[in-house]
Formats: structure tokens, sequence, C-alpha cells
């Protein structure tokens, strides 16, 4: 939503929600809970400073947050996508999404990589 135009959000959403019913001839809310489900990230890294040595100390994600992240992936990878209008990109994200494919779900699988890469440091959890 830009400048706070909802109802122009709101319209772009269900047209994405039927294009996707369109190409899959599946339930659309069944894919788009699939795809947030699929690209909701379990753990994150945050920096902290330690001795003048900043660390990425990996963390578990509050559910809110979770959904928020995710929805935020699939709209701003959405925006990146070559196509006509922005509910067809936003229906090419969500079934991408639900397959385990596609920009966002890449985005969950490097977010846990460096949250994998840098559990030694865990221990400076707050």
């Amino acid at each position: 939503m830009y400048s706070g135009k909802k109802s122009t959000a709101y319209k772009v959403f269900y047209e994405a929600l039927s294009i996707v019913e369109q190409r899959t001839n599946e339930n659309a809310l069944e894919i788009f809970k699939k795809a947030l489900a699929n690209v909701s990230p379990q753990v994150e890294v945050k920096s902290r400073r330690v001795g003048g040595a900043t660390f990425q100390i990996p963390q578990e994600v509050r559910p809110e947050r979770k959904t928020a992240v995710a929805i935020r992936w699939l709209i701003q990878f959405s925006r990146k996508r070559n196509e006509k209008s922005m509910s067809m990109k936003l229906a090419s994200e969500f079934v991408a999404a639900s397959k385990e494919e596609g920009a966002a779900y890449k985005k969950k699988e490097d977010t846990h990589r460096m949250a994998e890469a840098n559990k030694a440091f865990s221990h400076f959890r707050f």
C-alpha cells in the first residue's frame, strides 16, 4: 500500500487471488495461506555489539512478526517481478511461494542459513 491507498491495495489483493484461482484451479485462500507459511521465518539474526565487535546473534521470531515479515517479503519481491500488473506479480509470487520456490522463499532460506552459520554466537543472547 503506497500513500495510504487501502482500497487500491484491497483491490490488487483480491484480483491476485482470483488470478491464482484461475491458474491453479485450487482454492486461492489455501494457496495464500500455504505461501505465507512457507515464507514465514522461524529464526533471524540481530546485531549485537559485544566488546567492540558486532556479532550476528540468531533469535527466534515472534508469531506476529513472522506474519508481518512474510507479508513484507511477498510484497517486496512481487514488486520486483517482470509482469504486467501488480495483481499478476502478486499472484505469481503466491503460487511460487506455495510451491517452495521464488524470491521470497529464497530470502527465508538465506535468513535461516545466516542464523545457522552464526549459531556459535547464540550465548550472547540478551
